[in-house]
């Protein structure tokens, strides 16, 4: 008997062994609950002393995890095989999470601070009555370009990037929707264009481009077009923002032809372990303190209207970010274009980028 007792006291100890270990690696993994939050955004994107001043106000540990493209996000969201308490996709990727009921409700009675948002950043097309998300920050995708470097060349129009005096000068951002999107623009259609016709014009156009393309980077085109390595990028509006602080030789532009205006929100993934930890979270960076700070960190524009008046004029006031309505009116939204025709793009950008090679 002593013996038994003393082999079901081992298996015990084992056994919370185990579950100890259990638990350090599922919060490594990003697994969170009770006083963990778990946060997956984009690389960079966010001031990390706002973290530190989160935690400490709460109590509540942060993870932090970060993605480089919305479709990377969903496929780990989807798989579910990492508990994320925080999400902050863009507007076509929550229409997606929607659609397959990958996101919880938000309670709005635990976000007060939702009235710093301007209204016209509330209640759009991918998110109508903002029921999953919040918006985080906006901007747009146009050219930024060093003017000693192109000297006599326009770029109010998208059709100035085929100029020939940009041969081997221009990088591309690497996004199928922000580059057959400027093709398409180019072209007089949407960025959100289904027709096969429409889509075989703009890859045509586009491979026609390729003596002028450098090349085609990820994260790094932001030091490349600061180290002035060519003259021209298609980007960001909030990358734009960053390099023109690293080089203020260069300025950026929203072509005429129209282009995206894109949202980033955060929301609450399905199978969230703490959920009132992610509405303080959302909440905290709602403060228009705290929206601020984080604006001239990340460099993008912020929606929310008190953080405006507590930034400098020179952020605040410059309409290349903070553009007029009769700019806005002519952007658009990325449409949630459906998995068949969302891979379609991806398929004609692949070409593209084959034909570059």
């Amino acid at each position: 008997m002593k013996q038994l007792v003393n082999t079901f006291l081992a298996i015990l100890i084992v056994a919370f062994g185990l579950m100890f270990l259990a638990s350090r690696l599922n919060s490594a993994e990003g697994y969170s609950g009770g006083n963990t939050l778990t946060i997956y955004n984009w690389g960079d994107y966010i001031d990390p002393e706002l973290l530190e001043q989160f935690q400490e106000e709460t109590g509540i540990t942060v993870i932090y995890q970060t993605f480089d493209s919305n479709e990377a996000m969903l496929t780990k969201v989807e798989q579910g095989g990492t508990v994320f308490d925080v999400v902050v996709p863009s507007d076509y990727a929550i229409a997606k999470m929607r659609e397959e009921k990958l996101l919880l409700p938000l309670d709005h009675s635990k976000l007060p601070n939702l009235a710093n948002i301007g209204s016209k950043f509330m209640d759009l097309s991918f998110d109508p009555g903002n029921l999953y998300s919040v918006p985080y920050f906006w901007g747009t995708v146009g050219i930024i370009y060093n003017p000693e470097m192109t000297e006599g060349i326009d770029f109010s129009s998208w059709d100035s990037l085929w100029d020939k005096r940009l041969d081997n000068n221009i990088f591309l951002v690497d996004g199928a929707r922000e580059v057959m999107g400027m093709a398409l623009n180019s072209l007089h259609y949407s960025v959100n264009d289904r027709n096969e016709e429409h889509l075989q014009e703009a890859l045509t156009k586009l491979n026609r481009l390729s003596p002028n393309v450098k090349a085609i980077v990820g994260d790094e085109i932001k030091m490349l077009l600061a180290n002035e390595e060519a003259a021209v990028g298609i980007v960001w509006s909030g990358d734009a923002s960053e390099i023109m602080d690293e080089n203020d030789k260069l300025d950026y532009v929203v072509p005429e032809e129209g282009s995206n205006i894109w949202f980033d929100n955060m929301v609450i993934p399905r199978g969230a372990a703490n959920i009132e930890g992610a509405h303080k979270f959302i909440n905290f960076m709602l403060r228009p303190d705290v929206a601020a700070q984080n604006t001239e960190y990340v460099g993008y524009s912020t929606p929310n209207v008190p953080a405006l008046e507590l930034l400098p004029e020179d952020i605040s006031g410059d309409e290349r970010f903070y553009p007029p309505a009769e700019i806005t009116d002519r952007l658009e939204v990325y449409d949630n274009l459906g998995k068949r025709m969302l891979a379609h793009y991806n398929e004609l950008f692949l070409k593209f980028k084959m034909n570059k090679k």
